[in-house]
């Protein structure tokens, strides 16, 4: 069984900062790509930011220069460094990781339960 637990979500100031984090446990063998999704009420869920295979780190525009993600390959967590936060920020926020439980399973997307964050004006 695989889970990704989140921590870290919370009320925040505009302008302020917060650190998520998103921890794999359970059966994994390998885990391909970690990132992170929100989604804000009425809209859909949209990628925040990722850590491909490679390194590749591509981040939605409108988080680009204040949101910074990083992972710890040894831990199996990744975090989503934010700062600046704005209003429009504010959102569930969703840990996702593509892996593999055995090797020869091939990868699956997992998903976390989700942290609420809220920036106040």
């Amino acid at each position: 069984q695989v889970q990704l637990v989140e921590s870290g979500g919370g009320l925040v100031q505009a302008g302020g900062s917060l650190r998520l984090s998103c921890a794999a446990s359970g059966s994994i063998f390998s885990i391909r790509t970690m990132g992170w999704y929100r989604q804000a009420p009425g809209k859909q869920r949209e990628l925040v930011a990722g850590i491909l295979s490679g390194g590749v780190t591509p981040y939605a525009d409108s988080v680009k220069g204040r949101f910074t993600i990083s992972r710890d390959n040894a831990k199996n967590t990744v975090y989503l460094q934010m700062n600046s936060l704005k209003p429009e920020d504010t959102a569930v926020y969703y840990c996702n990781a593509d892996l593999a439980v055995t090797y020869n399973s091939g990868s699956r997307g997992y998903w976390g339960q989700g942290t609420q964050v809220t920036v106040s004006s």
